[in-house]
């Protein structure tokens, strides 16, 4: 485990008083993949002094002006928060496009920013659907999948 004045020197980019609500943030170049489609991947240190923790939109706009780039393009997932409070980790994927984004997010990420919405299906028609799949074997279950799939829907 990394001390803080560690990180702090390992650190790429120092951003200090964004808006009063947050002191610093410290993020952390993590490891750039696919350029084309990814500006960057990194792990964010945000310091919160005084505050239980940091809205995900919030830090969306302040990472977004640290990029330059649009802060709907910017994904915040898997914060915690450290013990005791002042500190949460999380990770960051800014990607180049809208299109990129649909393309190489999980869905329920999508979900989560707004970006898709969530199908509401009965938790009998899931049930349903998984039982009918497991009963045929081979080539057949793909068919039977499908066919539920489209059962579910149409209810």
């Amino acid at each position: 485990m990394m001390t803080f004045e560690l990180l702090a020197q390992m650190s790429a980019f120092n951003f200090s008083c964004f808006s009063p609500l947050i002191s610093s943030i410290t993020a952390l170049n993590f490891h750039e993949i696919l350029l084309t489609i990814l500006s960057c991947q990194m792990i964010v240190d945000i310091i919160h002094p005084g505050r239980a923790n940091v809205a995900k939109s919030e830090l969306q706009g302040v990472v977004g002006s640290m990029y330059k780039t649009a802060s709907n393009l910017v994904v915040l997932f898997g914060f915690r928060t450290k013990y005791g409070g002042g500190k949460s980790t999380g990770f960051c994927v800014i990607y180049d496009s809208e299109d990129a984004l649909r393309k190489f997010e999980p869905k329920h990420r999508l979900i989560r920013l707004g970006i898709e919405e969530k199908k509401e299906r009965s938790r009998k028609a899931i049930k349903e659907a998984k039982n009918k799949g497991k009963k045929i074997r081979g080539t057949g279950a793909s068919i039977a999948k499908h066919k539920a799939k489209r059962a579910a829907q149409a209810d």
